[in-house]
């Protein structure tokens, strides 16, 4: 956006200072075919330019989420149509639809309206109303914030995809949103229908994309069931083999070895939270020396029959 705007610029004062059609006509055909050359580029840029061109405070938490390796993994292309659930404040928004380009889809997904209830706290009536327009908010919200050549952006919630996407998508990437609806599961089988929703509007041969924290293998079950953040990865997979879905392959791309949460643990112990340590200074050293919660990432794929 900043380059449009000194081009703009750079045109307005040449056709101010000129007192001939001429001139004006030059300026003209010259901000064209730079406004041209920008959108080529923009549209071949790579992950890497898209990368290397966000904010500085989203560039600080490159070594925690490892976007470039992490999507790669995840085998995503441009012109791809892309599941991405629970956007939030469109961190990963903002690199996918750019990398997506004018020729790609970012579909986002939220929650089950049904389902934030059982948050409690922070899901108040006022939050529950106002999440209902989720799906145009966010959507406003992201298309006012992306670059030009970003692609085309549609939000709706896992329990309202479409028919119209059966079938029709290449990818779905799950970044820590996996855990609230196993924690849920039980009282109204939100990660079972959400899984189900998501399979059905994957291509056959399309990718389920899943990054969450990661809970240690030998810690209790119970702990490990999503209350606390952290989800361990062989019922991940149960689940997802059980929705129908065939496991490919598991990265270490995302693992941070500091991280060894115990039965009493918490992932918003750990930044960016810092749920635990905001008052003791001493606490919140040791949890920021910790680091990002260590995570899984796996990859699935939809069977073509």
């Amino acid at each position: 956006m900043i380059r449009y705007f000194m081009i703009g610029a750079a045109a307005c004062v040449l056709i101010g200072c000129s007192g001939n059609e001429p001139a004006i006509e030059g300026a003209a055909e010259t901000l064209s075919a730079q406004t041209a050359q920008i959108a080529t580029a923009d549209k071949t840029a790579t992950l890497s330019d898209i990368l290397a061109s966000q904010p500085e405070d989203v560039k600080l938490r490159f070594g925690a989420r490892n976007p470039e390796k992490t999507l790669e993994f995840f085998d995503l292309q441009p012109g791809m149509s892309v599941i991405e659930v629970l956007p939030g404040g469109g961190w990963y928004t903002k690199i996918l639809s750019p990398y997506l380009g004018e020729d790609g889809h970012l579909i986002g997904v939220d929650y089950s309206i049904n389902m934030w209830p059982e948050f409690g706290g922070f899901a108040t009536p006022e939050f529950i109303e106002a999440r209902k327009n989720w799906t145009q908010s966010w959507t406003q919200d992201m298309a006012s914030s992306l670059p030009n050549g970003s692609s085309q952006l549609s939000a709706h919630t896992l329990s309202t995809l479409p028919k119209e996407l059966n079938g029709q998508v290449d990818r779905a990437l799950l970044i820590r949103s996996m855990h609230n609806l196993a924690r849920f599961n039980d009282k109204g089988g939100y990660l079972d229908s959400a899984l189900t929703s998501l399979n059905k509007s994957l291509k056959p041969g399309g990718i389920v994309g899943i990054v969450q924290h990661a809970a240690p293998a030998e810690n209790d079950d119970v702990w490990a069931d999503g209350n606390n953040g952290y989800l361990k990865e062989s019922y991940v997979i149960a689940a997802m083999e059980k929705a129908g879905f065939k496991f490919v392959d598991a990265s270490d791309i995302n693992k941070n070895p500091r991280d060894i949460p115990s039965n009493t643990d918490n992932v918003w112990r750990l930044p960016p939270t810092l749920g635990t340590s905001k008052d003791n200074e001493e606490l919140r050293a040791r949890m920021e020396a910790v680091g990002e919660s260590t995570r899984m990432t796996l990859k699935f794929v939809k069977p073509v029959k």
